[in-house]
């Protein structure tokens, strides 16, 4: 088992988890976090932290495509171990449906 970041951290990109997390298993997007889930020890205390419940454990039904984008991810973008200030509009975008489609972005974020 491991925990996958899934679409409610699209343009929400709360750092909360980041900063209770063991092993550093957090990469930055553009607009989201990933989990790198060969790195993620199964703790789960990033869960409860992330304000948007965007954090889930991998053994939840329909999760395989954000395990698979969160693998994938993790492996380009860069490393986050600190927490940083959300978006500005982060409040806005948190119970927002469909941000995959809308909003996604490929791009890095800065990482520490």
């Amino acid at each position: 088992m491991t925990y996958v970041v899934t679409e409610a951290c699209i343009k929400c990109k709360y750092t909360d988890c980041v900063e209770v997390c063991p092993v550093d298993c957090f990469y930055e997007g553009d607009n989201m976090l990933v989990i790198n889930p060969n790195e993620c020890i199964d703790c789960g205390v990033c869960e409860p932290e992330c304000p948007a419940e965007a954090i889930l454990p991998d053994t939840e039904d329909g999760l395989e495509k954000w395990l698979e984008l969160n693998a994938d991810y993790s492996e380009k973008w860069p490393n986050i171990t600190t927490k940083k200030e959300p978006p500005a509009d982060a409040d806005d975008h948190k119970d927002e449906d469909g941000k995959f489609d809308k909003f996604f972005s490929a791009e890095p974020g800065a990482g520490d």
